[in-house]
């Protein structure tokens, strides 16, 4: 199909990525975004309207009369948006709500890979407090504490402690009425990004994102602070392991679900010193920072490829990538991930370099134009700076140049991005 309409529902980075990959698709002729940020507009036109809204954004699918609509955050998919709009016969590139549980409910999640004999992590639910201590006993630290629900990837607590683990236990009982509790799983973390339906699935470049605030893996768990692919952690054999264990299980698990799965299954590995991958987490969308540097990657029509996806037609269409190495690195607002200070200008984030085979240019987070027209700090992770070059190397120094000429009061980045992977 030429000529589409497409409608991005999200604010982030990674809904400006994918604004900017379907912006540049042949089969797409305009790009809406809702709500949006200060990014997208720049290459699609924003519609305030918030995630939350689904019927708000169903409305304007239909007011638009869209070809297509790719869904960005994973609280709208539990919500049902997805649902709605099928209902409606408008395509979407998002599972629906029973899919979108397999993020939704991390009890779910783990349920479904015991019962297919997907590699992960031994687990317990804990829903009474008088048990906490018994199954502290029965698990060897670090202990490794999730919270059942959607905490924008914050919801989890990883602890030596035994004093810290039995306040993050107790917290989550008194919050949610019961808590997970699971085995530490060791090694390297990588995440394979695959688009599926019903006909089949294709795996993206395996990227590697950096959770911890700080360099060294230092401090507090954030949504991301960088990410990098292809990952040379995912060996051709690491790869080979995850799509006969892990991928083919699920696809068929999920190809067979009374309403088929239509999306993006994003898993979160865990590669052991012999190179045996486990899971650690299924997300229901594109990971951010991960969609920054994976888009970049899809030499196929960006458009075509989640329409074929949306519509159950991805067996029939070929998707190739291009050989070159993303990176990005994202910059933080003051007291990120706690309490941040926003609504400071930033300076400096339109640089881009443009040297034949070396790119480098910034993707928009959390920042809004001023009534003065500036651009102004508005979250915790307020933009990323991304390069893509014919190596890793190339692409961090590109990623860095940008990042290094931004001025943001008070803001912060880590400077090892790709440590894991430079020799």
């Amino acid at each position: 199909m030429i000529g589409m309409d497409v409608l991005v529902v999200g604010s982030g980075g990674r809904e400006h990525a994918l604004a900017i990959g379907l912006s540049q698709s042949e089969s797409v002729s305009s790009v809406h975004c809702a709500p949006g940020n200060a990014g997208t507009s720049i290459v699609a036109t924003n519609h305030n309207i918030p995630v939350s809204d689904i019927d708000g954004i169903v409305n304007l699918a239909i007011d638009l009369g869209v070809s297509l609509v790719v869904v960005g955050p994973e609280a709208p998919l539990v919500n049902g948006l997805s649902d709605m709009l099928r209902g409606e016969s408008i395509p979407s590139f998002g599972p629906h709500s029973e899919g979108a549980l397999l993020e939704g409910s991390k009890t779910h999640a783990k349920t479904v890979m015991e019962s297919l004999g997907v590699p992960t992590g031994r687990f317990e639910r804990i829903d009474e407090i008088d048990s906490i201590e018994e199954s502290l006993d029965s698990f060897t630290p670090p202990w490794v504490i999730k919270r059942d629900v959607l905490a924008g990837g914050k919801g989890v607590t990883v602890t030596s402690s035994r004093e810290g683990a039995l306040d993050a236990l107790r917290n989550a009982i008194q919050t949610d009425g019961f808590v997970l509790i699971e085995e530490h799983l060791s090694g390297e973390e990588a995440s394979v990004l695959v688009i599926m339906d019903e006909s089949g699935y294709v795996m993206l470049p395996a990227s590697q994102d950096h959770k911890r605030v700080g360099d060294n893996d230092e401090g507090p768990n954030t949504g991301g602070m960088g990410a990098y692919a292809p990952a040379p952690v995912a060996t051709a054999s690491v790869l080979a392991r995850t799509r006969y264990e892990i991928v083919e299980p699920m696809h068929h698990y999920l190809r067979n679900s009374e309403v088929p799965y239509r999306g993006c299954l994003y898993i979160g590995l865990m590669i052991d010193e012999d190179g045996a991958p486990s899971v650690v987490e299924f997300n229901v969308r594109l990971g951010d920072p991960e969609a920054q540097v994976t888009i970049p990657l899809i030499k196929s029509d960006l458009g075509l490829t989640l329409l074929a996806a949306a519509q159950g037609n991805l067996a029939e269409f070929e998707v190739e990538f291009k050989n070159v190495h993303a990176a990005t690195v994202v910059l933080a607002s003051e007291g990120y991930p706690g309490n941040v200070s926003s609504g400071r200008v930033i300076q400096g984030w339109d640089s881009t370099i443009d040297e034949g085979q070396v790119l480098g240019f910034v993707h928009l987070a959390g920042a809004k134009r001023n009534d003065s027209g500036e651009l102004i700090s508005t979250g915790g992770r307020v933009l990323s700076a991304t390069g893509i070059a014919p190596t890793l190397g190339e692409a961090l120094d590109a990623s860095y140049q940008i990042i290094e000429g931004i001025d943001l009061e008070g803001s912060h980045y880590r400077g090892d991005i790709g440590f894991r992977a430079l020799p």
